[in-house]
């Protein structure tokens, strides 16, 4: 089944049949992993001297997704990332692959836009309730630059408030970017959350 049809079925329904193509980061090659493959225990980052005006170019790229996450634009925030782009949060800081172990985000563009059509569903009872997030990223700094790419370190501080209940997720991105007419795009997202094992009152409905 091929990306249009689902987002057709997305649009009119709940899609409940298999769909083998979409495996989310499983149908990545394993070298797509590339520098996320690096664990984050006891990670730090190597910061590389860059010119001023590329350095506010990675600023920008990083304040607009936070941005387009608050704003609950999910299309703008998953246009974000390459044709091939994965976004990955590991369940554990020491986790060097999504393949053989559990994670708590592993997906592709397909799956991403699969999940913005169940958050957008007039029937999603997960977002009933009135709920906002708001993040902050700073601490960037780039660790390596090739002739179109970027590898980029940055912490952040989430919170969201759903009710009146109010939760707070932190910890590290890593992103490796890639140039693609004249734009930087996202190739890999890692998220390592410094709360990844904690127990939360209901699941993460969202991108952090």
């Amino acid at each position: 089944m091929n990306q249009t049809i689902v987002k057709e079925a997305l649009g009119s329904g709940v899609v409940i049949e298999a769909v083998q193509s979409m495996t989310g980061a499983e149908s990545i090659a394993p070298d797509h992993l590339g520098r996320g493959a690096m664990s984050a225990k006891g990670y730090v980052p190597q910061a590389l001297a860059i010119d001023r005006a590329l350095e506010q170019e990675v600023h920008h790229l990083l304040f607009a997704q936070a941005a387009l996450l608050d704003a609950k634009n999910w299309g703008g925030f998953i246009e974000l990332f390459s044709a091939e782009g994965v976004y990955w949060v590991p369940s554990r800081p020491d986790q060097t692959d999504w393949q053989r172990e559990a994670s708590i985000f592993a997906e592709d563009k397909l799956l991403m836009e699969v999940r913005m059509g169940r958050l957008q569903h007039p029937n999603a009872w997960s977002q009933a309730p009135l709920w906002e997030t708001n993040h902050l990223v700073g601490n960037t700094v780039v660790e390596s630059q090739g002739l179109n790419t970027l590898e980029v370190y940055s912490k952040f501080q989430m919170m969201e408030i759903r009710r009146d209940h109010v939760r707070h997720f932190a910890g590290s991105y890593r992103h490796s970017l890639v140039k693609e007419s004249g734009q930087w795009r996202i190739k890999l997202q890692r998220v390592d959350l410094i709360n990844a094992q904690a127990s939360f009152d209901y699941v993460i409905q969202a991108w952090i």
